[in-house]
């Protein structure tokens, strides 16, 4: 499995546009067979920040998934909402191997 962690710089002022995004990614992604974990917004502290996890099989899922999302109207349309708005400024991405418990009964994912 691999994980991919977004951070975004977003523009505080169009917060609901990037809600907007996040809606739209969170079913686009599990949608082309990844696991979205959600978006996580400002709430105290900064408030041009926010982050996002979600997960595939491996990463030649993943990669399959980035094919898939250029071509798919869908997923164009979501990333024209932001090239419109400009509510996100600026994003990094990592990829990231979860580490689960070592004791199977609390951990069902494994």
């Amino acid at each position: 499995m691999i994980t991919i962690h977004l951070r975004y710089q977003i523009d505080p002022e169009q917060l609901d546009t990037f809600v907007e995004y996040g809606k739209r990614w969170i079913r686009l992604v599990n949608r082309l067979g990844g696991t979205h974990h959600g978006y996580f917004l400002p709430a105290e502290g900064d408030n041009d920040e926010a982050f996002a996890l979600f997960s595939f099989p491996s990463l030649a899922a993943y990669e399959q998934y980035r094919i898939t999302a250029e071509t798919d109207p869908e997923c164009i349309e979501a990333y024209e909402l932001v090239r419109g708005t400009g509510c996100i400024i600026r994003f990094e991405r990592r990829f990231q191997k979860p580490l689960f418990s070592d004791d199977p009964a609390l951990d069902q994912r494994q």
